[in-house]
């Protein structure tokens, strides 16, 4: 027993219950939130990324804008030369954020692993109906990692999964910049130290449903203007106002690809909402592991400190720590 329990001058009080409020589970939250940070963008990878997007909304838009003079059919051969301009632009993604001390060799890792991961995913549905599952891999990595590795990681996992499927044609590069969009897009959404838990959930599902078809329409655009032997109403036509070919593009694309893009979309839907909460909080935890903003320091001290025996040690006795014996 306690000899000071019974004494006057100090009573004995209870001490109060501890309760886990809500308040201090949203402020647990809130800390471990702050401690995830994603691989961030510098200046110069800012730079590069402005650059890729603007190349490859030329890519995309220009027969909207040409005359009929434009030769028009000369835009079929100008993937292999986006290709050949899309490689070391990515690359530049990479060095230059490198450069800014955004991406070490732990997320250089990460982006070889979750790339090989998504790549094996698109097998799994491609030419059923749509189904394609490594969307909502993208959707939670660039949500975790941020929007410029999530641009890198689109890209290559789409180069990855042509190389393993057998898919590369001219719309490689087109898929692997919509992919790379499709990714940063995530990873610009709100961040996680406003909308956490089922409400994040909902909004990555949302995100990955309205992307879906925004991919799918994107990459109808690459392939509609070259495509001859339409119908008046849905053929894209050379020199016509900006207004009508949209019109008939839309058409187009309701006639063509909803259906496609709908399963694809509603996919995205149920694997975001099923296991999106798993694979967010492994992605966060790798990602606070990996510590990819901690500075690398390196302590001249710490090596010889090794060697040195520390001082007022005891000296080991005979067959003790390998002590010889006489």
């Amino acid at each position: 027993m306690n000899r000071l329990a019974n004494r006057p001058d100090r009573p004995n009080r209870p001490r109060p219950a501890t309760r886990t409020t809500r308040a201090t589970r949203t402020t647990r939250t809130t800390r471990a939130t702050r401690t995830t940070r994603p691989v961030r963008i510098g200046p110069r990878a800012a730079a590069v990324l402005v650059l890729v997007t603007l190349i490859g909304i030329a890519a995309f838009g220009w027969p909207l804008l040409a005359d009929r003079q434009s030769g028009l059919l000369a835009h079929s051969q100008d993937a292999p030369w986006l290709f050949a301009a899309l490689l070391p632009l990515l690359v530049g993604v990479v060095v230059a954020t490198i450069a800014d001390d955004g991406m070490d060799a732990k997320a250089v890792a990460m982006l070889g692993v979750l790339a090989a991961v998504g790549a094996a995913l698109r097998p799994l549905g491609a030419g059923t109906a749509g189904l394609e599952p490594m969307f909502f891999l993208m959707v939670l990595a660039g949500r975790v990692l941020g929007p410029g590795f999530g641009f890198v990681l689109g890209s290559v996992t789409m180069f990855a999964s042509a190389l393993l499927t057998g898919g590369v044609g001219p719309w490689m590069p087109f898929q692997m910049l919509t992919m790379g969009w499709f990714a940063l897009g995530a990873g610009l959404l709100p961040g996680p130290e406003r909308i956490r838990g089922r409400a994040e959930l909902l909004m990555l599902a949302a995100y990955g449903f309205a992307g879906a078809f925004a991919y799918g329409a994107v990459m109808n655009l690459q392939g509609w203007t070259i495509i001859p032997g339409q119908a008046q109403a849905i053929s894209f036509q050379a020199g016509e106002p900006l207004a009508a070919n949209l019109a008939r593009f839309v058409a187009y694309y309701l006639a063509t690809s909803l259906g496609w893009d709908l399963g694809r979309a509603t996919l995205t839907v149920v694997l975001t909402l099923a296991l999106g909460g798993t694979l967010l909080r492994a992605l966060r935890r790798a990602t606070r592991k990996a510590a990819f903003d901690a500075p690398v320091t390196f302590d001249p001290g710490a090596e010889r400190a090794v060697d040195l025996p520390r001082q007022g040690a005891r000296p080991a006795t005979e067959g003790e720590f390998g002590a010889p014996r006489r």
